[in-house]
């Protein structure tokens, strides 16, 4: 068998492949895809458990759906219409900030001033009246500069787009930069960066202060998680649609990368910890990951109906629907979400959620100062959780049984989660789980896996030394401990027990070979079927006789208690058998047990042909001398004098001093009588006390006493052979002389 030692190394070095697997991805050297997806999904998870799901009454979404497209047709509008909707929202219901989750790319082909100076230059040239007309009205028939109009000095923020296409086409007009290079410091930062745009019309931009990109990060399974609050293009900063709403409802504000403290970095780090709105002497740091993005906190379903925000159509706005100041200080985002209009975007919380409620939830987030993040130390934290929990692991695993295995690995990751959904709760860490999870999974069906196999093997190895001797089920209760049994012979106190069956020659005479194969083999399997119920081992089988051991190879502090009741039992078998052989009118059999408890040698012994498992020793040789005075006392069972003291549980009766072939002193014989009970029985205490008393007096050679004794005892139990056998020996002695050296002691002349 595979020893200890090796055993105890083969399953630590298991526990440590899924903690170095965990750290390879952990560390980038193997990156594991499936740890990856695990990763998003338990973000996904612990962030729809989180959401508060109530509505934001700061931010109200101005909406282009249905609605408004059937009133006042399809998109986009004339941008005087869009001028009245800002007006209204400005002027009548004294909204905060306005934020477009729309970009104005080319100028409005609508506006009556082309077509007139068209006129004015072909058809109707010859009226120059007209031309100078059609100038001075320019404002009035221009819908981009009516627009503009009611754009400009007001809190307006416009959005754009960045493109990373390969041809870099750009389009518009882009806002002013949020940041410079110089702020950063020489600092890469990990910044998103694009290579071209698509920008409002020069007219719009120059007509608002502040601008912002919608756009988005997609990851690999299409989902939308996050915003990069700041990216960059061609050497400059630009900062996102929400944030730059974010800072119009603040005032005037700058920006400025937020370093984590250089103590705690490694030499040439580049990452930022967060951008930093300034205003004054005020900070408002906002987290950002390594690509200086923000998770985006949904705080529920998407859509009017989602309930996070409130939603008002803009044909109610432009018709002037609305109460007058109903949206009175409000943060209010113009934006689409009729399904024809491809603003909707695949997100954790919902597979069609409007694109400009992306941009509320990620401004609500700023107003609360709850944006979660994914910090710059998060491989740091992963790693340290990954080595800690795997060290425990399998320094603990190897060493503990399956429901304690089983145990500890549950409590470790109802640990590892716990602290990572409080860190995320508390303090809008999203820290990653898989891999430890992973880790702890794999460590614990390794290390089971591990002793699986390797149970299953000793088991084998178990039960090809001990099959044939060893029930099954104490072989199952060795593999727990496999290197404790070998077949090395060593010293031990065990119980021994001999079976012969009586009349068995007889029996034969009536058979054919057959047919007492058969019998012989049924005698056999119930005797067996008994020794392995009291968790005997089968020595051998002699003949017509069966031997058996308690105590090995598996220990047993009770090993004299269970041959007794075996033995019990085994003679209550051959009268179930011999009722049987008396309704097919063969002869009965009788059986003699021997039963003996001391120290004798145990293992494999034999010649290099054939070994054998099995005992040998002067306390085995008692026991079978034992076993053939069962016939002449007469009784179906006889123990030596420490089996009777091993086994207290059970009524005794002493049969007498004998000197067995072998040794020179003599020995107590005891017969069984059953197991004591709670209840006393008075009958049999009786007979043992009348017994006792005649033991006395045939030791005393008062041969009367002992006719009075002997008469009783047979008036108790009339069949017993025992008394027969003792009545007889007591009408011997009467007619022998006096031996004053006579005590009693029988002293066979066969074995």
């Amino acid at each position: 068998m595979v020893s200890s030692t090796r055993q105890s190394f083969l399953r630590l070095a298991f526990a440590w492949v899924p903690v170095l697997l965990a750290v390879l991805h952990v560390v980038g050297v193997v990156r594991l895809g499936a740890l990856e997806w695990v990763d998003s999904l338990i973000y996904d998870t612990r962030l729809r458990a989180t959401m508060p799901q109530t509505m934001d009454p700061r931010i109200v979404i101005v909406d282009v759906d249905e609605k408004s497209l059937s009133e006042v047709g399809q998109w986009p509008w004339p941008r005087h219409r869009l001028a009245r909707i800002t007006d209204e929202l400005f002027d009548r219901q004294r909204v905060a900030v306005l934020g477009f989750d729309v970009v104005f790319a080319e100028p409005d082909a609508t506006s009556p001033r082309h077509a007139l100076e068209g006129l004015a230059a072909r058809e109707l040239a010859h009226l120059p009246a007209l031309a100078e007309q059609v100038r001075q009205l320019t404002v009035q028939l221009d819908h981009d500069q009516l627009f503009a109009k009611a754009l400009a000095n007001r809190p307006v923020v416009l959005g754009h787009y960045f493109t990373s296409d390969r041809d870099g086409r750009k389009s518009g007009q882009l806002p002013p930069p949020a940041m410079s290079k110089a702020d950063l410091q020489g600092k890469g930062g990990g910044f998103v960066r694009w290579t071209g745009y698509g920008a409002n019309i020069p007219e719009l931009a120059a007509a608002v202060r502040s601008g912002g990109y919608f756009n988005a990060i997609t990851d690999s399974d299409g989902l939308v998680r996050a915003v990069p609050l700041v990216s960059q293009y061609g050497g400059e900063y630009f900062q996102s649609l929400a944030l730059a709403v974010f800072r119009e409802l603040m005032g005037s504000t700058t920006l400025a990368p937020g370093f984590p403290p250089s103590r705690f970095l490694p030499t040439g780090y580049q990452g930022l910890e967060s951008i930093v709105v300034q205003q004054g002497d005020r900070s408002l740091p906002l987290p950002v990951d390594q690509r200086v993005s923000s998770l985006v906190p949904y705080r529920g379903l998407g859509g009017p109906k989602g309930g996070s925000f409130q939603y008002v159509s803009a044909a109610d706005v432009l018709h002037g629907r609305l109460a007058p100041e109903a949206l009175k200080g409000k943060v209010v985002l113009f934006g689409t979400t009729a399904p024809g209009l491809l603003d909707l975007r695949a997100t954790p919380v919902g597979t069609a959620y409007p694109g400009v409620e992306v941009h509320a939830n990620l401004i609500s987030g700023f107003l609360d100062g709850n944006v979660p993040t994914t910090p710059d130390y998060a491989l740091g934290y992963e790693l340290v959780v990954v080595l800690v929990s795997g060290l425990l692991l399998a320094l603990l695993l190897p060493r503990l049984p399956a429901a304690r295995a089983i145990g500890l690995s549950l409590g470790m990751l109802l640990a590892v989660t716990g602290l990572n959904l409080w860190l995320y709760t508390s303090h809008g860490l999203a820290l990653p789980l898989a891999s430890a999870l992973f880790m702890i999974v794999a460590a614990f069906v390794m290390n089971m896996s591990h002793g699986y196999f390797a149970e299953s093997r000793s088991k084998r190895e178990l039960a090809q030394l001990f099959g044939t001797y060893v029930p099954p089920e104490l072989v199952d209760e060795m593999v727990k401990d496999p290197d404790s049994y070998t077949m090395q012979a060593r010293a031990r106190e065990l119980t021994v027990v001999f079976c012969d069956m009586r009349g068995f020659t007889r029996l034969a005479e009536t058979m054919t070979p057959e047919q007492l194969q058969t019998v012989l083999n049924q005698i056999f399997s119930r005797m067996t079927e008994v020794i392995r119920r009291y968790r005997g081992t089968i020595d051998k089988y002699m003949g017509d006789c069966v031997m058996a051991f308690w105590g090995a190879p598996l220990a047993s502090p009770d090993h004299a208690a269970q041959a007794v009741q075996a033995a019990l039992e085994m003679t209550e078998a051959m009268r179930d058998i011999n009722a049987s052989f008396r309704a097919r009118g063969w002869p009965e059999v009788g059986v003699g047990i021997g039963i003996n408890t001391g120290s004798m040698l145990v293992g494999d012994m034999g010649s290099n042909i054939r070994r054998s498992y099995t005992v040998i020793g002067d306390a085995v040789n008692l026991g079978s001398r034992l076993e053939a005075l069962s016939r002449v006392y007469g009784v179906d069972v006889v123990a030596g004098e420490a089996t009777r003291r091993q086994a207290p549980q059970f009524h005794w009766q002493e049969l007498g001093r004998v000197v067995v072939k072998g040794r020179a002193e003599a020995v107590r014989a005891y017969t069984p009588l059953g197991v004591r009970t709670e209840v006393p029985n008075p009958d049999l205490q009786q007979e043992l006390a009348v017994w006792d008393g005649f033991l006395k007096a045939y030791r005393a050679q008062d041969w009367e006493k002992c006719d009075i004794h002997l008469l009783n005892l047979q008036r108790m139990r009339p069949a017993s052979a025992l008394y027969a056998y003792y009545a007889n020996c007591v009408a011997q002695q009467r007619v022998l002389p006096p031996d004053p050296a006579w005590d009693g002691t029988l002293r066979p002349t066969d074995k």
